[in-house]
Parts: structure tokens; sequence; C-alpha cells
């Protein structure tokens, strides 16, 4: 096992040299510091505490400036755990980059979905909206909340309502790595990625197996190969 963390950058599109066309999403991956470890005997698991991006020490508690003193780095923006058998024999100060994975290897990712603030049920589970017209004063209302004569006297847990909709975690599955490049600190993963764009995003070891392995051709420099131009 092992992970790393990087920040969603965007969408993009890469080619193959027959011309097989990659939906990708831009993973910018930083060098991850080691700031702490996580043991088994003080805190029944093992980890690593690691910090991402660098930031002011001006806008930083205490506790956590002696945290970067402590370990003997620079004040960085965000602290993260990440697990791994891999990578927990890092030393505090050493550092996790994207050669960590390679093309074609097939990872999880973990990030929060977008938040889109206090909605109705119209919005958020696409139920059907009322008729608009002759005079009808039901629009986008969320309904009856009776149940058919059973347990009239309240209302069923789960059921589904008006409320906030995310941010929440989420786990992609079974991701391919379609480009890494440790010398320009960026990761090519095919397809979407959960969240908007800046957001935070862990790559790990995929937890179920693969029954299939991918298959992720050579790109040519990120341009149309001639065979997807019809030459």
């Amino acid at each position: 096992m092992k992970s790393i963390a990087g920040r969603k950058a965007g969408m993009t599109t890469v080619f193959a040299p027959d011309g097989t066309m990659y939906p990708v999403t831009v993973i910018e991956v930083l060098p991850n510091v080691v700031l702490d470890k996580r043991t088994v005997a003080k805190n029944g698991y093992e980890a690593l505490v690691v910090g991402y991006e660098e930031k002011s020490s001006r806008t930083l508690s205490k506790p956590k400036l002696g945290l970067f003193k402590k370990a003997g780095v620079s004040p960085k923006a965000h602290v993260l755990e990440l697990k791994g058998d891999e990578i927990y024999g890092k030393a505090v100060g050493e550092t996790l980059t994207c050669d960590l994975f390679a093309a074609g290897e097939v990872v999880d990712l973990i990030g929060h979905n977008k938040g889109h603030g206090y909605v109705g049920t119209i919005k958020h589970y696409h139920h059907t909206i009322g008729p608009k017209g002759h005079g009808s004063g039901y629009h986008r209302q969320i309904g009856s909340l009776a149940n058919n004569g059973r347990c009239n006297n309240r209302v069923i847990p789960g059921k589904k309502m008006s409320g906030h909709w995310g941010p929440k975690q989420c786990t992609v599955q079974n991701v391919v790595i379609v480009e890494s490049n440790p010398e320009k600190g960026y990761i090519l993963v095919k397809g979407g990625v959960p969240g908007p764009k800046k957001a935070l995003v862990i790559l790990r070891t995929p937890v179920r197996h693969q029954f299939k392995k991918p298959v992720v051709k050579e790109l040519v420099n990120n341009k149309p190969a001639p065979e997807a131009k019809g030459e």
C-alpha cells in the first residue's frame, strides 16, 4: 500500500500514437514532506503525517508552528495523514513525490464533492416539479409527507427532504494513471476526479482486486497523432 496527496488542477485531453484519446484530470503533486509518524504503540495504527504546500507562518497557530519546527521544515498549508507500508519507512523531513506512482497503475482517488449549499428536493433528488399553469400554487414544494396510512404520526427516517448538499468525502475506485511526470510534478488520471478545481485529492493503492489489467498506451507530447486527423 502507498498513497500521496495532490491538488486537482483541471481536465484536458491527451492522445496515444495510434490516435487513442484519453480524457484525463491533471493532479498537481507537490512534494509531501513527512512531519511526524503515527505508531502502533502510541496511536494504535501506523501512518505518516505529511505537510502539503508552502504557507506563511503569520496565519498559523503556535501548536502547528511547533510541529513544523520540531520536524525542521518550513510551514505548510495542509497537514494530512497517509497510510501505506511502502511509504512508512520514510523518515521525518523526507519527501514523497509523484514518482511513487507510474503510468498504467490503478489507484483510488479520495476527495470531497462540490458543495451546493441549502437546496430543495427538485435540485438535489430530481423530484418531479408541480404544474405551472391554471392557477396552481404548487411548483417546487416537497409534496406530501404522508406514509400511505402507515406510521402517519411521524415522518419515517430517511425521507428525502430539502437540506444541505455536500461537500462530503467520496472515493472513486480503480482509476488508471495515464502519465506520471516527476520533473514537472503532475499526474494524469483517466476520467474525472471528485471536487472543484484546486481541491485536495489523495491517491492510494486500490483496496479492491483488479481482475483485468488496464492498458494505457504511450503518449505523444499531448498532441493528436496523424491517425487521429484521418491522414
